[in-house]
């Protein structure tokens, strides 16, 4: 079977690839190793986690605790079916979509294991046994990542797991030990902390999401301490011992930390060693990561495309889907997409952290003159609506231009709220966009307009009221002229009326 365009894996590069690749008229086939389509990203990555986290924050009544208390349940008492049924419900409902929009633009599937025989050559074993051979012009490896397990971590799929394990959760722990505080590891941390289970966070490094501004981690993790969360910072797992059956973390120190159940998070490798690489040409690092163009995506090997987690940073599905995009239309030798200078990070913890642009770290490196303005969620009319006591919006503008240099979020909404700030620096705007312009009221995006005015009031030099009152003044025998942001609509029916 010859193909023009062939993607292994279906995850959201590999069917961006694949779709775009399509629309371009190629024949195109998706080699795909599970039973169903989605890759990683659908069935044990982004879409479980969120869905997962969604549901706690439901069942549990976490949004209404601001008004009715920590003792506030919608279900008082939640068992792992209550938060696999919603899960199992979400998953089958993307798979479908895979489906249908891979019939409808004509993309073949073809489900078994996938490796080269030569560069353009690949065979697929499939699961009754027989093996087809695809010879293809290019190819996409979008084969995503697993977790890593280390030899001396005795995983057991109960009491000790990984990310993926975690996901056919049979009991809701009392207690949980999560090691490694990445982005997955953060996230399965605070659901099951919102969960009420005692969380235990253990992390090599002093800091965690050191990608993130500090002060966002500094609030952050103050609102996990405020609620009983455990951080063991700068301890690193030595080995994992049994007492009774619940797994015991040995930390370097002599400190111990027991829990039901241990979580493994810290690190993940890509899923590219049943590939035979090597006779492609093709070789990965210790992590199982290919290297690319980053502004083509190819491999050493022309033909040979890599795209989504398998390449490494930033790792995130919609980075990923560009990936592929952006793969498909070289491969098809069509205009590449402009690629913006800034993308949105967001990671689902509870709360949730999003941002854009740089951080206060990266802008001070450059010597930029800068200043900040922060803004409470709580302080909006719609944080005091939904109860909220936490969160901060922070925006970071250069002083001498005025435009917008990042957006850093923590609390309700943050990875909605981040897309406002994401718009307006990729245009290259400044801090009076947020200051003019109206917001809708009451919302949490009013938070934009508070920062940008702690800003302003930061960065604009005060003038003595006497002065400020003979600035305003107006001359004798005029008129004071109204600020158009404040003059009053004419209705068009009075103009009419008048005429």
């Amino acid at each position: 079977m010859r193909y023009d365009f062939v993607v292994i894996g279906s995850g959201p590069s590999g069917r961006r690839a694949a779709v775009q690749a399509s629309k371009f008229g190629r024949s195109v086939l998706v080699i795909e190793k599970g039973r169903r389509v989605g890759g990683v990203s659908v069935h044990t990555g982004t879409i479980p986690s969120k869905t997962l986290r969604e549901t706690v924050l439901n069942l549990t009544g976490w949004r209404e605790r601001g008004f009715y208390g920590l003792g506030y349940r919608v279900k008082p008492d939640i068992v792992a079916g209550d938060l696999m049924s919603r899960l199992h419900k979400t998953l089958e409902h993307e798979v479908e979509t895979l489906d249908h929009q891979f019939a409808r633009n004509r993309v073949h599937v073809l489900r078994g294991f996938a490796r080269f025989l030569d560069p353009n050559r690949i065979e697929v074993q499939l699961e009754a046994g027989e093996t087809r051979i695809i010879e293809a012009s290019r190819i996409v490896v979008a084969v995503g990542t697993r977790p890593l397990r280390p030899a001396h971590i005795p995983f057991n799929g109960e009491t000790v797991v990984d990310s993926d394990e975690l996901l056919e959760l049979k009991k809701v722990p009392r207690s949980l030990t999560v090691v490694g505080a990445g982005v997955i590891g953060m996230e399965y941390a605070t659901i099951f902390s919102a969960l009420d289970v005692r969380v235990t966070l253990v992390e090599p490094r002093e800091r965690f999401l050191d990608f993130v501004d500090q002060e966002l981690v500094d609030d952050f993790v103050h609102q996990l301490r405020d609620r009983g969360m455990g951080f063991r910072m700068g301890s690193k797992v030595e080995n994992i011992q049994f007492e009774n059956g619940q797994p015991v973390a040995i930390l370097d120190g002599g400190r111990r930390v027991r829990s039901e159940m241990l979580l493994f998070a810290a690190g993940r490798v890509g899923a590219t060693d049943t590939l035979d690489l090597q006779h492609a040409g093709l070789s990965a690092d210790d992590r199982g990561r290919l290297t690319v163009n980053p502004t083509t995506f190819q491999t050493k090997i022309p033909h040979i495309y890599a795209t989504g987690d398998v390449i490494g940073f930033p790792s995130l599905a919609s980075m990923s889907m560009e990936q592929g995009r952006v793969a498909a239309c070289h491969a098809c030798e069509q205009p590449l997409p402009a690629t913006p200078n800034f993308f949105p990070y967001g990671i689902y913890s509870v709360p949730e952290i999003s941002t854009v642009g740089m951080n206060e770290e990266e802008v001070r490196k450059t010597g930029t003159p800068y200043e900040c303005g922060i803004a409470r969620l709580r302080e909006t009319s719609r944080g005091h609506i939904m109860g909220l006591n936490g969160g901060l919006l922070k925006m970071i503008f250069s002083i001498e231009t005025r435009r917008l240099l990042g957006v850093h979020i923590v609390g309700e909404g943050a990875t909605e709220l981040v897309h406002i700030g994401q718009a307006v620096l990729n245009l290259g705007g400044t801090l009076d966009y947020f200051i003019d312009n109206t917001f809708n009221y009451p919302t949490l995006a009013e938070a934009y307009k508070i920062a940008a005015l702690d800003a302003w009031n930061r960065m604009t030099p005060r003038r003595e009221p006497e002065a400020e009152a003979l600035a305003v003044a107006p001359k004798p025998g005029s008129q004071m002229p109204i600020p158009p942001s404040i003059a009053p609509l004419r209705d068009p029916e009075e103009d009419e009326e008048q005429d």
